[in-house]
C-alpha cells in the first residue's frame, strides 16, 4: 500500500507523464482465474471498472456490436440472418449437429471483452424443434475470475465446479399443445431436444444473483457469450432494470411499476403482440433465478405459476405476489383484506389534505407506492433538499421514499394546516445542506466559470455545485433526479442550462442569481451529453442520441423564458456524423460549429430547418477531434464572422480553421516533451512518434491552454511556438476553461479532482478532490475533526471537516477498502478490506502499523469501543474478531465463526457497539436473528428472533441493521426487511415499539443522535430525520439530493452537523434546538392527543404483554448451546447486569441456571456451531468463578498440586481443542446383557470414522497395529484383509488415543458417564483386547494423552475446562501426579531422548516439564516456561514434536512453525508454514510433516535446522523446504508415519482416512463415512451391497464384502431424507437393473443407475422435503411420502405421478411399506398391500393394483396417546411394519399411553398381542427368516426381541439415538445407525429362537434384569 499525504492537485514539471484509462481485459478462460502470468513474470494487473453510464438503461448488443458486420463479432458453421414474418425482423439463425462446430461468439477474439456491467442479460431466442443447443457465458467476478456459465437442454442435471456452472435448460410447450399437456399430466416438464411447438423466449439471467448464489461470488461484468447450434436469436441486450415484456408502457405509468425497479420493455427488443392478445399467451418469460429467490435452483425452466415480473396488469398490479405453493385461509383472508384496502377506489384522483385525514392515509397497504399526478412530481422536483413540511404544503405521512407534496384547493385547508404546525418535526427544516465532497459524476468535462471570476460552476451527480473560489462557500441547484450530463451559460452567466443523463434526458434553465428553477422541459433525446448557450440566451443547443442511437442535434428557443414563457424547438436534425463537442457562435445565434471523429463542421438554422457543410481536412481527415474554441478579441476592420477557429485532437493536431471561407488555414501537431519543452510541427515537416492526445482547449485573446490526456496543463502563445506554463496531474485532464478576465485556468482531470492555476502568481490550488466511485463507508472523530472515507475506486481518504480538504491518500493496488473507522482516542485509522484483511494505520506517522488476517473475505463490519479498549471486526463468511487495543498495536483476542449472519448483505457498519462500551450487537448467526454480546469477551447474552415478532406478517422478516440507543434508554434499533424500525429492550430482546413503514426500501442506515431525540435514517436515495420519541403527527422530515443509494448516515461527533456517502460526500448542517430550548412532548392540543391513539398513526404500540420473553433465550438444541452469561468477567469489565437482572436470573428454574451461571459441565455450555474453524480466544484474567461446593473432591488425596486454577469455559483459539458433538440422547438406566457365548448380534463392521476427535487415529508400522474410532467404538482394522475387531468400553464420544512404543498398549479417552464425575480413560490390552483397566480423574474432556519413551508413564491432559495435566503409572496404573495449568493447553510429547522430559504447548508458550523421583513418589515439576516469540504477536502453540537431537517443533494457529532447544529451551528460529493453524507436526529426522486447517498436509526437509541452530539469533529460515504438499478434503486432526516418513495414515474432519505416499505423491482414501447424519439405509436385494444416505446429500453405495465405498452420488445443497433399493424383479435379475432412488429436502425423487452410475430419472412430485420412499413389490411403482403428509405414487418409467394421497394430510409421513398378498386376499383386488405412516400415530393400510390404476384403503388406524408428554423433547416417531411370519399382521410402535408393540391383525380388526419395552423406540425392523424384532432407542440401547414375547437382548456401541436399523431381505444381517456411524451387525447360527432361550428357560418368562441373580 502506498500512502501519500494530500497536497495540490497538481505539480509543475519539465518531465512528461502518464496517464491511464479505459478498460483493459484480462483475459483468462474458466478455470484459470483472473490473472495470467506474463513471459517475464508477474501477473497483469486486475481491469478498471467498466464505467457503465453509456451502457444505461440498456445496451442493445447486436446494435452496439454491429453484429451483421461481423467486425467485432465471429460466426462459425452455418449461422445465417433471416428476416421473421412473426417478429417483423431480423433474426439469427445457428444450426449444426454438432455445437462446438457452428456458433455466433462476441467478441470476435478470446482476449477481447465486451465489459457489460449490466445487472441482467436478456436472450430473446427461440430453440430450434427436436435439437439442442448450448449458450456460453463467460463473466468476471470482482475478484478478477472469470466464471463460465453454461445452459442447454443437452445438460441432464446441474453441475458446478470454482469456474464453471452448468445448467439444465428445460424447454416448455405451447400452451394447451399434447407437449404441454403431457408435461402436466406427468408434473415434469420435457427434458431434452426441444418440442416441435417450442415458442419464443425471454430469457432473464440475474447474473449477480447467479454468482452470489451458487458460488458466493461478486459480479462485475459479462465478458463474452457464445450462442451454439441449434437456436433462433433475436437480440440480447444488458440492463440495471427488470423489463416486463408483458406490460405496455402505459400500464407501467398507471401502475407506477418504476418505483418497484419493473420497467415495460423497450420497443426494439419487445416482440410484436397483435392487437387483443396477450404477451404471455403467444410467449414464454423464464426469470432466472426467479424473483427472491433465496434457494439454488438446479435448472433453468418456465415457472409454473406464471411470469414472476410485473404481469398482466389487471386491477392492481401491485398487489400480484410471488406464486405460494399453497396459502391457508388465514393467509388468504389476509390478502384479500390488502387487496380491498389496496385496490384502485372509484373517486376524483386528488382530494384535499385536511389534518383529520392525515392518520387514515395509513390505511394503505404500508410500504406501497402510490400513483402521482405529474403536475405533483414536477413540484416534487422544483423543490431541492428541502425538508417534507415547507410552509403551505402537507407531506403525506405514508410516505415510503422521496417526499410527495401535496398542493392544497381553498385556503380553508391551508388554514387547517398551519394550526397544526406544533404536530410536526420543527425546526422545518431540520438539516440544511452545507457543503458535498464531489465532481462529475457522469462526466467530468463540465466546469464554468462565472463572468465575475469568482466563483466556478460544476455538476457532482445529481446536484450542481457553484463554489466561491476564496471562501469555499457551496452554493446549491437541487431538483435532476439522475446524473447531470452537461451544462452551459449565457454571455453574462445569468442564464445555466443543465442535462440530465437518461434515455431522456431533461433539460432545466435556472435563473442563476437566484438559484430558481425557470423551466423544465423534456429533450426526446437520449442521453444528452453536450450543451451551449448563445451568448444572448436566446437560443440552446444540445447533442445527444435519438432512440435508434444516431446522433441527434436539437436547438430551442430560450428567449421567452426569462419572462415566464416556453421554451419552443427551433430546429433539430439527425445525423450520422459522431460530434464531441458543438458551441454556439458568439457573434451569431444561428450559426454553431461540431467537431468529433472524422469531421469538423459548421450549422446553421434557417427557416425552421438546421443544416450543417463539411470543411474539407483533406489528408486530416481520419483524425479524432475532441473540442474546439473560437479566437477572441475583435478589431473594427473585420466582419464578425471573420474568426479563426481552433479545432484539437488525439493526435495531437490543433487545425486553424477559417470561418468565414470554411476553410483550413494551418495545422499543427504537438509533440511530447523534449529537453527544451514541448515544439510545435507544421503541416511541411514530418513529425514522428506520437503526438499530445489533447482532450479539451480554451482560448482567450493572448493565449491558448490545452489538457491533454498525459496530465498536462499546457498554456501556449497562439502560434504554439513553446509551452509558456504547464501543470501536471497525476491524471488524463478532462477540460481546461479559461477565465473571463484570462488571469485564472481551470482545470479537471478524470480523477475527479479541479483546480485552477492562477497565471500571475504561478500558483495551482486545487478546489475539489473526490473519489472516483461509489463512496463505501465514513468514520469521523472529534479530537482532530477528521473524517475518512472508502470508497469503490480502491483508495482511503482523510479530510478535514472544517475545510473539507483531503488530508491524505492511501491507495490499496489490488484490494478494495469496505470498511472504515477511526480510534476515538488517538489518532489511529482501522481500515477493513475485500480480501478480509484488517489495517491499523498512524495518521500522525504516515505509517502501517498492523495487518490482522483473521478474516478470509470481505470485511462488513468494523468498529472501535467508545472507551478505546476494543475492535471489533466482521465479514461476509460470518466471522467476528475481538482485538485489544489498550497499546498501539492491536492484537487479537478472540475470534468466532458463523456467529454474524452471512446472507444479511454487506454494508459498512454490521457492527454496533453501546455507548458505555459494554455491549456489541450485530445481525447473525442469521438475517432473521439479532445478537447482543458482552463486548469485551464476546460472551452470548441475548438473542432475538425478528422473523417471529410480527404474527401477522404472511412473510419472514429479516434484520437489516442495529443501533444502540444512548445508554439511559438501554434500548435497540433493529431496520427490517419490511421496512420497519423495530425498538427493542437491549437487556430482555422485549418488543418496545415499533416504527412502519420507514422507506420505500429497506433502511440501509441508522444513526441515532447523543441525546437520544433524533434519528436519522437512510433508504434508496433519501435521508429522514425522525423524532425518535415519535411525539407529533408528522414525525420526519424527508431530503433529497443522492442521486444513488445512501451508503451510510452519521451525526457528527458534536452532534452540529450530518453526513451522509453514498455517490458522494455530504455535508448537513443540523439544526435542531438544544433540548432544554426544544418544543415539549407535551405541548399538543387535545385534539392532537386523541389523533395519537388512532390506528392510522405511523408508528405502532406494542403492548408487553404480547411479548414474555423476560429471560435470556436459549437456543435449541439444533444450533447447540453456546451461551455463557456466567458471573465471571474479565478484569476490569463490569458485569452488564444490575442487581434486579441478577436477582430474575436467579429465580430460573434448575436447568436454566445452570447454563446461565456457567456449569462445569462444558459439553453443555460450550458446543459452538461450526467446530473445525470457530476460533476463540478468552482474556486469561478472570476473578474467581463460582463453584459449587462438593466440587474438587475427585482426586486422590495428596496427588493434587492445588495452584491457582482459572475456570475457563471458553475454547481457546485453536481448531486442535477437542469439542464433542452435542447430543440430547442420555444413557440406559436398565441393560439385557446378553450371557456370553449366546449373543444372536454379532458386530461385523462399522463405516465411518470421528473426524471430530483429535489424535484419534493410531498406526504402528513395526506391528501393523492400525485402530481408529468411531463414536464410542474402538475400531481395529487389519490393513491387508480389511477385517474389523471392535473394542466397546466406552459409552460417550471418545476423543483421543494414544499406543505405547511397544504397541502392547492403546489408552483412549472419553467423556464423563452419566453418574460419573469424572471421564473415563481406558487401557487396552492389544493383544487380546481387553480393558485392563480404567482412569477416572479429568473433569470434563480428555484433550491428549503420550506414553514416554520407555512406556513406563502415561501423562493425559485436560481440555480448556478441565487444565490439569496427570501422570499415571503405567504398571499399576496409579496417578502419580496431577497440576492444574493456568491456562489451556493443546498438545504434550516426551522427549525420545530423556523419559523425564516432556512439554507440552498452550496460549502461547511452551511449557517444560521434568519428572522428579523423590523416593517411590514421582512428581510433575515444571522447570520452565517459554514464551513464543515476540514478533508472532498473541498467538497460540498448537502442536508439537520433538526432532533430531535437542530439536522440539511447534505449530501455531497462524501457520508458523516454531523450532525449540530443549537445552536452553528457547526458540531459535521460525518459519511461514501455512495460511491456517497448524494442528499436527510429525517429525523423523530430518523430515517434518505439517497438517492444518487449509485441508493441506506438507512435507518439509529440516536437516539443516541442526546446523542453524549453532548460529543462534542469526539462524535464517531459507533452509527450509518445502518437498511435497497434498490438499485432502478437511482439516487435518490426526496424522501416524513411518520411521522414514514415506508413507502415513492422515485423518481429516470429513471423516476420512488417507494413506499417503510421499515417494509417489499419492493419496487413497482408506476409511471413509458420512460426516453428518445419516437419515437412511438399505440394503440391496441379493445383500452385496448396502446404501446409506446423509444430510449432506450424498447417497453412498457400500460393498458389504470389503466395506469398501464402491460409489457416491452428490447433490449439492439439498439434503437426502431417505432412499430404497429396487426390489429383485421377476425376471432374471441382471446388473442393469440394480437401482436405487432418494427423496430430497426439496421435494424431488431421483433414480440411480448403480451400475451405469449415473442419476437416471429426476421427478418433483412434492412441494416440500420427502420423509419416505419405497418401491412397490414389482419395483414398477414409487410410493413417496412428504413432510405435509401427502403421498405420491409416481412411475420410474414414464417419470410421470400418477396418484396423490392426501389421507395424512399435515404430519408428515413416517413409514411407507409394501409387501406382496393374494389377489383376492381380504375381500380386494389387487397383489399389493402397503401402508403409510404418520407421525400423529395413524397408519393407513391399502390394497392395490397399478396396472389396473386400482387403489383401495382397506383399514385405518388411530392409536392413542396422553395428552401432555412429560420428559420428552420431542415425540418419539410413529413406526409401523408388516410382520413377516404373521400374514395380515402389522406391528406399530410410538408414543402411547404404555411402552409397547402392539401387533394388529388386519382380519380381526384388533390387537392381538403386546411387548412391552423399556422405552418409547427411535426405529424399527422385523427379521423377513426369523420371529425377530430389532428396536432401536433413544436411550443408544439397540434391542433384540424374540416373537412372541421371551427373553430380549440389548447391545452397546451407539454413542447417540439409535434412528436406524434395517433387517437385510435374507435376515441374517442388520444395520444400525447412530447420528453419523453405521453399524453392520450379523446374525450367528441360525436364526431362531432357541438362540434367544436358556437352558430350562421357558418362551414368555419374564426377562432377567441388569444385575439381577438368576432364579
Amino acid at each position: 500500500m502506498a500512502a501519500g499525504s494530500g497536497g495540490p492537485g497538481a505539480a509543475f514539471s519539465g518531465h512528461g507523464g502518464q496517464g491511464t484509462s479505459g478498460y483493459r481485459d484480462i483475459g483468462g478462460v474458466p478455470g484459470t482465474g483472473g490473472n495470467r502470468r506474463r513471459p517475464g513474470g508477474g501477473t497483469v494487473p486486475p481491469p478498471i471498472p467498466v464505467p457503465a453510464a453509456w451502457q444505461r438503461p440498456y445496451l442493445n448488443i447486436f446494435k452496439h456490436f454491429r453484429v451483421e458486420e461481423w467486425k467485432r463479432s465471429a460466426r462459425e458453421g452455418d449461422v445465417a440472418a433471416l428476416t421473421d414474418a412473426r417478429l417483423k425482423g431480423t433474426v439469427y439463425r445457428i444450426r449444426g449437429s454438432v455445437p462446438t462446430s457452428s456458433y455466433l461468439q462476441l467478441p470476435r477474439t478470446g482476449t477481447q471483452s465486451l465489459g457489460l456491467a449490466g445487472r441482467y442479460l436478456y436472450l430473446l431466442f427461440k430453440p430450434m424443434p427436436r435439437k439442442h443447443f448450448v449458450v456460453h457465458l463467460d463473466v468476471a467476478t470482482e475478484e478478477n475470475q472469470v466464471v463460465r456459465i453454461s445452459f442447454s437442454n443437452l445438460f441432464k442435471e446441474f453441475k458446478s465446479t470454482a469456474t464453471w456452472l452448468q445448467f439444465p435448460f428445460i424447454c416448455g410447450a405451447a400452451k394447451g399443445s399434447v407437449y404441454d399437456r403431457t408435461a402436466r399430466a406427468s408434473r415434469r416438464d420435457l427434458v431434452g431436444s426441444a418440442p416441435a411447438d417450442v415458442r419464443w423466449t425471454c430469457l432473464v439471467l440475474d447474473l449477480h444473483s447467479i454468482l452470489s448464489l451458487y458460488l458466493n461470488r461478486h459480479y462485475s461484468h459479462l465478458k463474452s457469450i457464445k450462442l451454439c447450434s441449434n437456436l433462433l436469436v433475436k437480440n440480447l441486450c444488458t440492463s440495471d432494470l427488470v423489463f416486463d415484456p408483458g406490460v405496455t408502457f402505459s400500464e407501467a405509468r398507471q401502475a407506477d411499476l418504476a418505483c418497484r425497479g419493473v420497467a415495460p420493455m423497450p420497443r426494439e427488443m419487445a416482440f410484436p403482440v397483435p392487437k387483443g392478445e396477450k404477451w404471455h399467451d403467444l410467449y414464454d418469460y423464464i426469470r432466472f433465478p426467479s424473483e427472491g429467490s433465496k434457494v439454488p435452483y438446479d435448472s433453468i425452466q418456465k415457472s409454473c405459476t406464471g411470469h414472476v415480473a410485473g404481469g398482466q396488469v389487471s386491477g392492481d398490479p401491485l398487489c400480484q405476489l410471488p406464486q405460494p405453493v399453497t396459502l391457508t385461509k388465514a393467509v388468504r383472508d389476509r390478502l384479500s383484506l390488502i387487496h380491498q384496502i389496496t385496490s384502485p377506489k372509484a373517486m376524483p384522483r386528488r382530494c384535499p389534505v385536511i389534518t383529520k385525514s392525515i392518520p387514515e392515509v395509513n390505511l394503505t397497504a404500508p410500504g406501497l407506492p402510490r400513483a402521482m399526478p405529474a403536475a405533483d412530481q414536477e413540484l416534487e422536483k422544483n423543490q431541492g433538499p428541502h425538508s417534507a413540511g415547507d410552509t403551505g404544503q402537507s407531506p403525506v405521512v405514508s410516505d415510503g421514499g422521496i417526499h410527495v407534496y401535496a398542493h392544497h384547493r381553498s385556503k380553508q385547508t391551508i388554514q387547517a394546516v398551519h394550526t397544526s404546525s406544533e404536530e410536526r418535526l420543527l425546526p422545518d427544516p431540520i438539516l440544511k445542506l452545507r457543503m458535498i465532497i464531489g465532481f462529475g459524476g457522469y462526466s467530468t468535462r463540465w466546469v464554468l466559470w462565472t463572468q465575475n471570476n469568482a466563483a466556478v460552476v460544476y455538476p457532482c451527480h445529481a446536484v450542481i455545485v457553484t463554489l466561491q473560489i476564496q471562501t469555499g462557500e457551496q452554493r446549491f441547484f437541487t431538483g435532476h433526479t439522475d446524473k447531470v450530463s452537461a451544462l452551459a451559460f449565457n454571455g453574462n452567466s445569468t442564464l445555466l442550462a443543465s442535462a440530465q443523463a437518461g434515455s431522456l434526458s431533461v433539460v432545466r434553465l435556472w435563473d442563476f442569481p437566484t438559484g430558481s428553477c425557470l423551466s423544465v422541459f423534456k429533450t426526446h433525446v437520449h442521453s444528452l451529453s453536450s450543451l451551449s448557450f448563445s451568448y444572448s440566451g436566446a437560443v440552446l443547443c444540445g447533442v445527444g442520441k435519438d432512440g435508434h442511437g444516431k446522433t441527434m442535434v436539437v436547438v430551442w428557443n430560450t428567449a421567452q423564458v426569462t419572462r415566464g414563457g416556453e421554451v419552443a424547438v427551433l430546429a433539430k436534425a439527425h445525423t450520422d456524423v459522431d460530434i464531441q463537442a458543438l458551441k454556439i457562435a458568439f457573434f451569431d445565434d444561428t450559426r454553431m460549429v461540431s467537431c468529433g471523429r472524422d469531421n469538423v463542421r459548421l450549422w446553421r438554422v434557417r427557416s425552421g430547418a438546421l443544416r450543417s457543410c463539411p470543411i474539407n481536412l483533406g489528408e486530416y481527415h481520419s483524425l479524432e477531434f475532441t473540442d474546439l474554441a473560437f479566437e477572441e478579441g475583435h478589431t473594427a476592420e473585420r466582419e464578425p464572422e471573420d474568426r479563426t477557429l481552433f479545432v484539437c485532437s488525439k493526435s495531437g493536431h490543433v487545425l486553424e480553421v477559417d470561418y468565414k471561407n470554411v476553410c483550413m488555414k494551418s495545422v499543427r501537431r504537438l509533440l511530447p516533451a523534449q529537453p527544451q519543452g514541448c515544439q510545435w510541427q507544421d503541416k511541411a515537416s514530418s513529425g514522428t512518434g506520437p503526438g499530445i492526445a489533447i482532450n479539451s482547449i480554451s482560448i482567450s485573446s493572448t493565449f491558448c491552454a490545452t489538457g491533454s490526456e498525459d496530465g498536462y496543463l499546457r498554456l501556449w502563445p497562439l502560434d504554439f511556438s513553446a509551452v509558456v506554463l504547464e501543470a501536471e496531474h497525476e491524471a488524463p485532464v478532462s477540460s481546461v476553461c479559461i477565465s473571463p478576465d484570462s488571469h485564472k485556468v481551470l482545470c479537471t482531470t478524470a480523477a475527479g479532482n479541479l483546480g485552477y492555476l492562477d497565471i500571475q502568481s504561478r500558483d495551482y490550488n486545487t478546489l475539489m478532490r473526490s473519489h472516483e466511485d461509489s463512496v463505501l463507508a465514513f468514520s469521523v472523530e472529534g479530537i482532530w475533526k477528521q473524517m475518512a472515507t472508502v470508497s469503490q475506486d480502491n483508495t482511503i481518504r482523510v479530510w478535514d471537516l472544517v475545510s473539507m480538504q483531503q488530508l491524505y491518500d492511501f491507495t490499496a493496488a489490488d484490494e478494495m477498502p469496505c470498511a472504515v473507522a477511526f480510534h476515538p482516542t488517538q489518532q489511529i485509522l482501522a481500515c477493513g478490506f475485500d480480501s478480509g484483511m484488517v489495517r491499523t494505520f498512524s495518521l500522525a506517522a504516515s505509517d502501517l502499523l498492523v495487518e490482522h488476517k483473521q478474516h478470509r473475505t470481505v470485511i462488513t463490519g468494523l468498529t472501535f469501543s467508545p472507551d478505546g479498549n476494543f475492535m471489533f471486526s466482521s465479514c461476509l463468511q460470518g466471522t467476528l474478531a475481538l482485538y485489544s487495543c489498550m497499546v498501539q498495536k492491536s492484537h487479537v483476542l478472540r475470534v468466532l465463526g458463523n456467529v454474524v449472519a452471512r446472507d444479511a448483505g454487506s454494508g459498512p457498519d454490521a457492527l454496533v457497539v453501546s455507548g458505555d462500551s459494554r455491549l456489541l450487537a450485530f445481525v447473525g448467526p442469521s438475517k432473521y436473528v439479532v445478537t447482543v454480546m458482552e463486548a469485551c469477551s464476546l460472551d452470548e447474552l441475548l438473542r432475538v428472533d425478528i422473523s417471529i415478532l410480527d404474527l401477522n406478517s404472511t412473510a419472514l422478516d429479516s434484520a437489516v441493521k442495529v443501533c444502540f440507543a444512548p445508554v439511559p434508554q438501554g434500548e435497540l434499533l433493529v431496520s427490517t426487511s419490511s421496512n420497519k424500525i423495530l425498538v427493542l429492550a437491549a437487556k430482555t430482546g422485549r418488543l418496545v415499539r415499533e416504527v412502519s413503514p420507514v422507506h420505500k426500501l429497506s433502511c440501509s442506515s441508522l444513526a441515532l443522535s447523543k441525546d437520544g431525540r433524533y434519528l436519522l435514517t437512510a433508504g434508496d436515495k433519501v435521508i429522514k430525520v425522525w423524532d425518535y420519541q415519535m411525539r407529533f403527527e408528522i414525525n420526519f422530515q424527508v431530503y433529497i439530493g443522492h442521486s444513488e443509494p445512501v451508503r451510510q448516515v452519521a451525526f457528527t461527533p458534536d452532534q452540529r452537523h450530518v453526513i451522509s456517502v453514498g455517490d458522494a460526500i455530504f455535508l448537513w448542517d443540523f439544526l435542531a434546538l438544544p433540548a432544554e430550548r426544544s418544543i415539549p412532548a407535551g405541548a399538543h392540543s387535545s385534539k392532537s392527543a386523541l389523533l395519537l391513539g388512532r390506528e392510522g398513526s405511523s408508528e405502532k404500540l406494542k403492548d408487553a404483554s404480547e411479548t414474555p420473553r423476560q429471560t435470556v433465550p436459549l437456543p435449541l438444541l439444533s444450533s447447540p448451546p453456546c451461551l455463557d452469561v456466567s458471573s465471571v468477567h474479565q478484569a476490569g469489565c463490569q458485569s452488564i447486569f444490575s442487581e434486579s437482572d441478577k436477582e430474575e436470573e436467579a429465580g430460573l428454574p434448575v436447568s436454566g441456571r445452570m447454563v446461565a451461571n456457567g456449569d462445569e459441565d462444558a459439553s453443555v455450555l460450550v458446543v459452538e456451531s461450526v467446530r473445525n474453524e470457530e476460533l476463540v480466544v478468552r482474556p486469561k484474567v478472570r476473578q474467581e468463578s463460582l463453584r459449587s461446593s462438593g466440587e474438587s473432591a475427585n482426586a486422590e488425596p495428596g496427588k493434587e498440586t492445588q495452584s491457582p486454577k482459572s475456570q475457563c469455559s471458553v475454547r481457546p483459539d485453536s481448531y486442535r481443542h477437542f469439542n464433542p458433538r452435542f447430543k440430547a440422547s442420555v444413557l440406559p438406566q436398565s441393560f439385557l446383557r446378553p450371557p456370553a457365548g449366546s449373543e444372536v448380534l454379532k458386530l461385523k463392521a462399522v463405516i465411518g470414522y470421528n473426524g471430530n476427535g483429535r489424535g484419534n487415529m493410531v498406526w504402528n508400522p513395526d506391528t501393523g497395529f492400525f485402530a481408529y474410532t468411531c463414536g464410542c467404538v474402538i475400531v481395529v482394522e487389519d490393513l491387508h484383509s480389511g477385517s474389523q475387531s471392535h473394542w466397546l468400553g466406552h459409552a460417550e464420544e471418545i476423543s483421543t488415543l494414544a499406543v505405547s512404543h511397544d504397541a502392547q498398549v492403546l489408552a483412549s479417552a472419553s467423556g464423563k458417564k452419566n453418574g460419573d464425575s469424572c471421564c473415563q480413560i481406558c487401557i487396552w490390552n492389544v493383544q487380546d483386547g481387553v480393558c485392563t483397566a480404567s482412569l477416572f480423574h479429568h473433569k470434563t474432556q480428555v484433550q491428549a494423552m503420550a506414553f514416554s519413551q520407555d512406556d513406563r508413564f502415561l501423562v493425559t491432559l485436560g481440555d480448556y475446562s478441565d487444565q490439569t495435566i496427570a501422570l499415571w503409572n503405567t504398571y499399576t496404573y496409579e496417578l502419580m501426579s496431577s497440576t492444574c495449568i493456568s491456562e489451556p493447553v493443546h498438545d504434550v510429547a516426551f522427549s525420545p531422548l530423556s523419559h523425564r522430559e516432556l512439554a507440552c504447548v498452550g496460549k502461547g508458550v511452551m511449557m517444560f516439564w521434568l519428572l522428579e523421583q523423590q523416593g517411590s513418589d514421582v512428581n510433575l515439576k515444571q522447570v520452565h516456561r517459554a514464551p513464543a516469540p515476540d514478533m508472532l504477536g498473541p498467538v497460540e502453540l498448537t502442536s508439537l514434536c520433538y526432532g533430531a537431537d535437542t530439536l522440539l517443533y511447534s505449530g501455531t494457529n497462524s501457520g508458523q512453525i516454531c523450532v525449540w532447544d530443549t537445552e536452553t529451551n528457547c526458540c531459535f528460529m521460525m518459519w511461514e508454514a501455512d495460511e491456517g493453524e497448524i494442528g499436527v507436526l510429525v517429525c523423523r529426522r530430518n523430515r517434518l510433516v505439517s497438517g492444518s486447517n487449509t485441508k493441506r498436509i506438507r512435507l518439509w526437509a529440516v536437516a539443516a535446522v541442526q546446523e542453524l541452530r549453532l548460529k543462534g539469533p542469526d539462524a535464517r529460515s531459507s533452509s527450509v523446504l518445502l518437498e511435497y504438499e497434498i490438499t485432502l478434503d478437511g482439516t487435518i486432526v490426526s496424522a501416524a508415519f513411518d520411521d522414514s516418513l514415506e508413507m502415513g495414515i492422515v485423518g481429516t474432519t470429513a471423516g476420512t482416512l488417507w494413506y499417503i505416499n510421499w515417494t509417489e505423491s499419492t493419496s487413497i482414501r482408506l476409511i471413509s463415512g458420512h460426516k453428518n447424519k445419516v437419515t437412511e439405509v438399505c440394503f440391496s436385494p441379493d445383500e452385496t451391497h448396502c446404501a446409506t444416505c446423509g444430510e449432506d446429500g450424498s447417497v453412498r453405495i457400500w460393498s458389504l464384502g470389503s466395506m469398501e465405498l464402491v460409489v457416491q452420488f452428490q447433490v449439492l445443497n439439498q439434503s437426502c431424507q431417505c432412499l430404497a433399493w429396487k426390489p429383485r424383479p421377476i425376471v432374471v435379475w441382471g446388473a442393469e437393473s440394480q437401482h436405487v432412488v432418494a427423496g430430497y429436502s426439496d421435494g424431488t425423487i431421483r433414480v440411480f443407475s448403480i451400475s451405469r452410475t449415473e442419476m437416471e430419472l429426476k421427478m418433483h412430485p412434492h412441494a416440500v422435503a420427502l420423509t419416505a420412499i419405497a418401491y412397490s413389490t414389482d419395483g414398477e411403482m414409487i410410493l413417496s411420502g412428504g413432510k405435509d403428509g401427502l403421498v405420491a405414487v409416481s412411475s420410474p418409467r414414464t417419470g410421470m405421478t400418477i396418484r396423490i394421497l392426501t389421507d395424512h394430510k399435515g404430519s408428515p409421513i413416517t413409514v411407507l411399506q409394501c409387501t406382496r398378498k393374494q389377489y383376492r386376499d381380504f375381500g380386494v383386488e389387487g397383489g399389493e398391500l402397503w401402508l403409510a405412516t404418520s407421525s400423529d400415530r395413524r397408519v393407513s393400510v391399502w390394497a392395490s393394483d397399478w396396472l389396473k390404476d386400482k387403489c383401495e384403503l382397506l383399514d385405518w388406524l388411530s392409536f392413542p396417546a396422553p395428552t401432555g408428554p412429560k420428559g420428552l423433547g420431542s415425540l418419539p416417531p410413529s413406526l409401523a411394519a408388516f410382520c413377516p411370519w404373521e400374514h395380515g399382521t402389522l406391528v406399530y410402535i410410538g408414543f402411547g399411553m404404555q411402552k409397547e408393540a402392539l401387533f394388529y391383525s388386519l382380519r380381526k380388526k384388533q390387537v392381538v398381542e403386546k411387548i412391552s419395552l423399556p422405552y418409547f423406540a427411535t426405529s424399527l425392523s422385523l427379521s423377513p427368516a426369523a420371529r425377530f424384532m430389532a428396536v432401536g432407542f433413544d436411550e443408544r440401547l439397540l434391542r433384540l426381541q424374540h416373537c412372541p414375547a421371551s427373553d430380549a437382548q440389548d447391545y452397546a456401541g451407539h454413542d447417540d439415538t439409535v434412528h436406524l436399523c434395517r433387517f437385510s431381505p435374507s435376515g441374517r444381517r442388520l444395520l444400525t445407525a447412530s447420528h453419523s456411524a453405521v453399524l453392520v451387525w450379523e446374525l450367528a447360527g441360525p436364526p431362531g429362537p432357541a438362540a434367544l432361550l436358556q437352558p430350562g428357560r421357558k418362551a414368555g418368562a419374564r426377562p432377567q434384569l441388569l444385575g439381577e441373580a438368576p432364579a
